[in-house]
Parts: C-alpha cells; sequence; structure tokens
C-alpha cells in the first residue's frame, strides 16, 4: 500500500480572488489569504498525497550506469540524480565540465539523492566509456544522429542481463563524437511541437525510465 500524507485545502472566502491552497505552503497565518488578505478557511476533502512503495523486481535489475558528458546546469545534474535514485541506476559519472553532488547548489534539486546513489567524477569521459565497452558494457546514447532510432523502439533494447552505459551530452554541442562512435546504439526523443529539444534533465529522465522498464519487460 502506497504511504499516505494529509494536506488541508484552504479557500479565500473574497468571491473575486477564491485563491485555493494547500497546507503545505510556508504561509505564516492561514487566517488571512496570502493574495489579497481576506478571510480563508478550509475547505473540501484533504489531500492525500499518496506516494508508491518501491517496487522490488525478481530476479535483480539489469545494472544501468549514466554518464553526464559535459554538462553545465547543477540544478539539473541533481535533478537526474534524483531521478536515478528513483530508477534504481546503479553509477553515475559525472564526466569534464559536469557539477559533482560537492556543488553548494546541488541539494536545491538532488534532493540528497547524492546518499544513496554511487557516482564519481573524471575529466575525461571518452576514457570512461572504452574502459566500460571493455568490461562488456552495452554504450546507449541519447542524442540525435543520421544513425538514431527513436527511444520508444524496443528494438533499441539490449537483453536483460547486460550491463548497460546511458550517455547524456552537453545542452547545446551535445555527446562527444568519440563517445558517439563506440556506441552500440544511439537513440532520440521524437518532438511533435514547434521546439526540437528537452531540458537536459527531462530528456534523461525519458531515457532512464524507457531504458530501465524495457529491461524489465524484456
Amino acid at each position: 500500500m502506497p504511504t499516505t500524507t494529509e494536506f488541508q485545502i484552504f479557500e479565500c472566502q473574497n468571491k473575486e480572488c477564491r485563491l485555493r491552497f494547500p497546507s503545505n505552503l510556508t504561509i505564516d497565518n492561514f487566517e488571512k489569504c496570502p493574495s489579497c488578505g481576506f478571510r480563508v478557511l478550509p475547505v473540501g476533502t484533504p489531500f492525500t498525497n499518496q506516494k508508491p512503495k518501491a517496487v522490488i523486481t525478481q530476479p535483480p535489475l539489469t545494472r544501468i550506469h549514466l554518464l553526464l558528458d559535459n554538462l553545465r546546469s547543477t540544478l539539473n545534474v541533481g535533478s537526474i540524480f534524483r531521478t536515478a535514485n528513483c530508477a534504481a541506476i546503479d553509477h553515475i559519472y559525472c564526466c569534464g565540465t559536469t557539477p559533482t553532488p560537492t556543488h553548494a547548489k546541488f541539494s536545491k534539486s538532488g534532493l540528497t539523492s547524492e546518499e544513496t546513489v554511487s557516482w564519481s567524477y573524471h575529466r575525461n569521459a571518452l576514457e570512461v566509456v572504452e574502459n566500460l565497452k571493455h568490461k562488456g558494457f552495452n554504450i546507449c546514447s541519447l542524442e540525435v544522429t543520421s544513425q538514431s532510432t527513436s527511444v520508444f523502439n524496443q528494438s533499441s533494447s539490449v537483453n536483460s542481463g547486460n550491463h548497460v552505459l546511458l550517455v547524456v551530452g552537453n545542452e547545446i554541442s551535445g555527446i562527444d563524437p568519440g563517445i558517439l562512435d563506440l556506441s552500440d546504439s544511439i537513440v532520440y526523443i521524437p518532438m511533435l511541437g514547434t521546439k526540437t529539444s528537452l531540458n537536459v534533465s527531462i530528456a534523461a529522465a525519458i531515457g532512464i525510465y524507457v531504458k530501465r522498464f524495457s529491461l524489465i519487460e524484456s
């Protein structure tokens, strides 16, 4: 069963305002509306805010490692670490210019995920990939190239039991071409709107979860 935390909802009684907000917000006085200052009252059914328990998969999950190649934003890296925790990523390689959990701003988005996700820093991402490929890892790069296939194409997945390295690259320049040359597969995320890219933490999350569950179900 999921764990549950209850929060009350409040509503401003000013008919021209009617602001609704949950009790978990940091507001000093719940008797007055933070927008107009009018009286507020608790209303309706409380939020349950249910949190699902971790999924225990048997046999043990295929090992997935993640390599961050020259990322720039500490907040994006923190968000990626949090996603990695949720998806049971085994290790993260922070490479080149990629900020690490030692950065002062990391905790704003990482939310202590660095305490449960194994990680290491390396100056040269290509050397890391060469070493892991030599150890038998399947290298999967998240990048748009003329050879890329959709990340949602299950044929791009490897068989369960094989160790996987998922590579995510710089927000502007992308993944080191030397790493792409070593990749066993290169996948991209299809765009359906007018924009042609996603925030790197969002792209990484999609890649992580598609790879994780394609391996569970294979």
